[in-house]
């Protein structure tokens, strides 16, 4: 609240609204009451005039047949004023007799009446009823006949104080009963809203305190209603709000610490180029010296045969070292599609380990296979790409007489999908515990020394796992010690998602 201001609230609102709707329903059922009632009263005494002007026809008629010969306006002048007594008498009402032409012939009150009745007298010489209201007094003028023959008119006379006094009793009453009614409503009404209002205001209260950061550990209203539902609606919003808040501050931390991980990387990568730059230095240098002893002995056989040997070694070494530098800056810049099928994957692995096996032979390492038939959604030159990779690892980096093991198994995932498991068992070197989060790190070598030996240049485990997840798989380091590692790769053995185009390059290096 503005201070200074005063705050007309939803309580007031409501309780203005009820007001005025109680007054209104009270206002209009109080008037349609009456108006029936003081209708009812007015249809009933027009059944009672009615009744008794066809009560006085009948007896005319009947005093008629005693004297059928008498004209109409003699036998009113000779019997008028002994059938208005009687009429009186029989209706219990004040009667006056009147002949066609509208002059008075008798009346059964103690004087003539005064009130003027020629226009009713009109309309009764024309077969019609007529009302003459004047106060608590209401004359009722109805035409004679006697065989549909007008012979008179006739005038009964009534008190309409009665009526009146039960009219404005009751409405006295609808007044007095209205405004209790109104006053307990409206009382009714507003501590049923001044409740309500209660519980929206611990509702702001509370998403106000999750705007602050104070999420809430239970609804604050329990209620089987809509506000409870609403209370409930808040309190889950908070816990998504916590979580979503939660998610984003690990969010956060993940891309500090990926930004971490892209300064190391650029590190490593600076590393890398200065490493590959010495490595280019060396052979380079042998060349030039070996072709400087060409020019200076020319008619050395030995020394001719020795160092074209040594200048051919030397350039296949730097061949290989500038296409290791080209398949880096290739997996940046260049996209290569991947066109996945249903493969038979058996043929595949036995030909990665044929392709292999002089090598394993060479370096003293026995290539063993355990394979079963099966098929997996892959790319067909990806998938021999990843097996060349990681045997070509576990023979590079296994020791003497060592062996390496290809197998696969058919697996279930959680969701209960069949997957392939192609597992490289290897007895060399293993992963130290520390570098097995980062194996599959672009750049990163175990042991730099090792790497240059063989060559390395710390890019093929991420091709690997690269192409493992453009196939819908993954690849992972199931086991390492000081006497061997287990690479898996798991594929989906069915189609499961549209498959895309991606960036490959093909590499046999540790990483």
């Amino acid at each position: 609240m503005n201070k200074g201001k005063v705050r007309f609230g939803l309580k007031w609102k409501v309780a203005l609204l009820l007001a005025l709707l109680l007054i209104a329903v009270v206002v209009v059922l109080s008037t349609l009451v009456l108006a029936g009632i003081r209708e009812d009263q007015r249809v009933r005494l027009e059944q009672t005039f009615a009744q008794e002007a066809e009560a006085a026809n009948l007896r005319i008629h009947q005093e008629l047949l005693t004297n059928p010969q008498t004209q109409p306006d003699d036998f009113m002048e000779n019997v008028g004023q002994r059938l208005a007594v009687d009429l009186g008498t029989q209706s219990g009402m004040p009667v006056t007799l009147y002949k066609i032409d509208g002059t008075f012939t008798g009346t059964s009150l103690p004087f003539q009446p005064k009130m003027d009745v020629q226009d009713a007298l009109a309309h009764t010489a024309q077969g019609r009823s007529a009302y003459i209201t004047e106060g608590d007094q209401l004359l009722y003028l109805a035409p004679l006949r006697n065989m549909e023959q007008p012979i008179g008119t006739i005038q009964f006379h009534a008190s309409l104080a009665e009526q009146h006094a039960f009219y404005d009793r009751i409405q006295t009453m609808f007044i007095v009963t209205g405004l209790a009614v109104l006053a307990a409503g409206f009382l009714i009404g507003f501590l049923y809203v001044w409740r309500q209002v209660h519980v929206i205001s611990r509702l702001n209260q509370a998403a106000q305190r999750i705007g602050e950061g104070v999420y809430l550990r239970e609804p604050t209203v329990k209620r089987n209603d809509e506000l409870g539902e609403l209370a409930q609606g808040i309190y889950e919003m908070s816990g998504r709000i916590s979580l979503s808040v939660n998610q984003l501050t690990e969010e956060k931390q993940k891309l500090l610490d990926a930004i971490d991980r892209l300064r190391e990387l650029e590190q490593q990568q600076k590393q890398f180029i200065g490493n590959i730059s010495h490595e280019l230095k060396t052979p380079l240098t042998s060349i030039l010296a070996y072709a400087d002893l060409l020019e200076m002995y020319r008619d050395d056989p030995a020394l001719l045969e020795e160092a074209r040997g040594q200048i051919s070694q030397e350039a296949q070494r730097l061949y290989r070292l500038v296409e290791k530098a080209l398949q880096l800056s290739s997996m940046d810049i260049y996209e290569f599609e991947t066109h996945a099928e249903h493969v038979n994957l058996m043929p595949i692995l036995q030909e990665a380990a044929a392709r292999l096996e002089a090598k394993a032979e060479q370096s003293g390492i026995t290539l063993r296979s355990s394979l079963s038939e099966g098929k997996v959604w892959a790319d067909p030159e990806n998938l021999m790409h990843m097996i060349l990779n990681l045997l070509d690892n576990a023979i590079k980096y296994n020791r003497p007489g060592g062996t390496v093991t290809l197998s696969n198994e058919v697996d279930r995932d959680p969701q209960g999908n069949d997957r392939m498991v192609i597992k490289v068992s290897d007895t060399g070197i293993g992963i130290p515990d520390e570098a097995r989060e980062r194996i599959f790190d672009p750049f990163y070598t175990v042991s730099s020394d090792r790497s240059r030996v063989h060559g390395g240049t710390g890019l093929g485990l991420s091709l690997v796992r690269n192409l493992a997840e453009k196939q819908r798989g993954y690849v992972e380091v199931a086991e390492s010690s000081p006497n061997g590692s287990t690479f898996v790769v798991t594929l989906p053995m069915e189609r499961r998602q549209s498959q895309e185009v991606h960036s490959v390059e093909e590499s046999s290096d540790w990483e």
